[in-house]
């Protein structure tokens, strides 16, 4: 009875280990099949037609890397890399320091922080093409409310919309992004700050430790992998940046605030040159593929954020 009661036992096991081998699978499969219809496969399509001639809604011929070498020499493409670029190496780095510094003063205790931190919310839950609007007509012309109430008054700006000058509107799409996106940078930093551990601050405080020693030696090193996390993701949503460009300025005046987004997407419905446009959109892809892979490798070996 006991060796038959054993071998019953022991039947089902294979089963069970396979049922536990397919479940993790099974849980993803459906995020896993939407990516790669929404994602994949639109991109795989880009590839292929940034080797063909597409224009005007047709496919043409497989012409290599013709595309490429357009883009490569075609001045508004480096135009619109050197403006994402500006743009970038302005926006997140004040985002990230002024994230900081406000998730320092939370976390240090602050009256009605309960009601304050869901309003500092506010800018990053608004829709971008929703601070679009809202910055333009704060902005706009002679009748908008800071152009007529400040920049005017103040002899700032004449009696025309701060989008309207090369030197001035992309400063103003940068104040825009630092708007909206810096609330997102300190409550995040916030959370990190909430989630660390009080022992070695107890210890520093025992050994005389003064706050800029603590900040510097216990609060930068722990919270270092929260912060290469979020500076990434912030830093390639930056870059991509369309919408509030695309309302606020289109690109313009001429191509002074012409993102590579903005670029792709007039080059596709305006120009019609699909191929061309498909190519850019596989070179940002690349060079940011290599720019993350080493910030990953990096990141993990110096900082073990991942």
């Amino acid at each position: 009875m006991a060796a038959v009661t054993d071998t019953a036992m022991s039947q089902p096991a294979p089963r069970i280990r396979k049922e536990r081998f397919w479940y993790p699978y099974l849980l993803i499969a459906p995020t896993m099949i939407t990516l790669v219809i929404v994602s994949l496969i639109p991109f795989l399509y880009a590839i292929y037609l940034s080797f063909h001639k597409a224009k005007y809604g047709r496919v043409g011929d497989f012409i290599w890397f013709d595309n490429y070498a357009g883009l490569l020499a075609d001045e508004r493409f480096w135009s619109a890399i050197s403006t994402a670029g500006i743009f970038v190496a302005i926006a997140v780095p004040v985002e990230f320091m002024l994230g900081l510094a406000g998730a320092m003063v939370l976390n240090h205790g602050v009256r009605g922080r309960s009601v304050l931190v869901p309003l500092l919310f506010i800018p990053t839950m608004m829709a971008p093409i929703v601070v679009g609007l809202l910055w333009k007509i704060m902005l706009a012309g002679s009748w908008g409310f800071i152009s007529y109430n400040v920049l005017e008054r103040f002899g700032i700006l004449g009696e025309t919309s701060i989008f309207a000058s090369p030197h001035l509107a992309l400063g103003a799409l940068i104040f825009v992004d630092i708007w909206q996106w810096t609330p997102f940078m300190m409550l995040a930093f916030f959370a990190g700050l909430q989630a660390l551990p009080l022992g070695p601050y107890r210890a520093a405080a025992v050994d005389g430790a003064n706050g800029a020693q603590i900040f510097f030696r216990l609060t930068l090193p722990m919270m270092s992998p929260l912060l290469a996390v979020i500076g990434l993701l912030r830093l390639i949503d930056a870059f991509k940046v369309f919408d509030t460009v695309f309302i606020l300025t289109g690109g313009g005046p001429g191509i002074a605030t012409e993102s590579p987004s903005v670029l792709a997407y007039k080059m596709t419905f305006e120009f019609w040159n699909i191929g061309e446009a498909s190519a850019l959109a596989v070179l940002v892809w690349i060079a940011f593929f290599v720019f993350c892979n080493a910030f990953y490798q990096i990141a993990k070996k110096r900082l073990n954020a991942f």
